[in-house]
């Protein structure tokens, strides 16, 4: 053998030996990455589904159904938790506010100019990133729908 290749002959495994950990790395950090925001778009879509329901459920709903109005915790049972797949669900909230009531419309004293009332839904979700590496993060997504029935 010539000498200059008896001088590098394990170059390439101490190469490899600091090359594939970095590697290895970047790849799971890019699945954990992509795996928040997965879970970020499941809770933003949960919101949406929760104003979506809530804004069809109010007082003419319950009116013409004889049915009790949405509230916080029928949003979170009826609308947010049946659609939560495979996420813990004791890490997700749900905060529901009215701007003025549960009602479609509002008409104050002008009468040309009709306010509509909204419901907004706010989904929090507790992730835990699969590697544990880090402490846990808070997901939070809020949708505003307008209420209708």
């Amino acid at each position: 053998m010539p000498r200059s290749a008896q001088r590098r002959r394990g170059a390439t495994t101490i190469e490899f030996a600091i090359a594939c950990p970095i590697a290895f790395f970047l790849l799971i950090a890019t699945m954990v990455g992509a795996l928040g925001v997965f879970r970020y778009q499941q809770v933003a879509s949960l919101a949406r589904e929760g104003a979506r329901w809530a804004s069809v459920h109010g007082a003419d709903y319950a009116e013409e159904t004889d049915n009790p109005p949405a509230t916080a915790e029928t949003i979170l049972s009826e609308a947010i938790l049946p659609t939560a797949v495979a996420m813990g669900l004791n890490d997700l909230t749900c905060d529901v506010t009215w701007n003025e009531s549960n009602e479609p419309l509002t008409v104050h004293e002008d009468y040309s100019t009709p306010t509509g009332n909204t419901v907004t839904v706010t989904v929090s979700y507790v992730w835990m990133p699969e590697l544990f590496v880090t402490s846990p993060i808070t997901l939070t997504s809020t949708s505003t729908a307008q209420m209708m029935y």
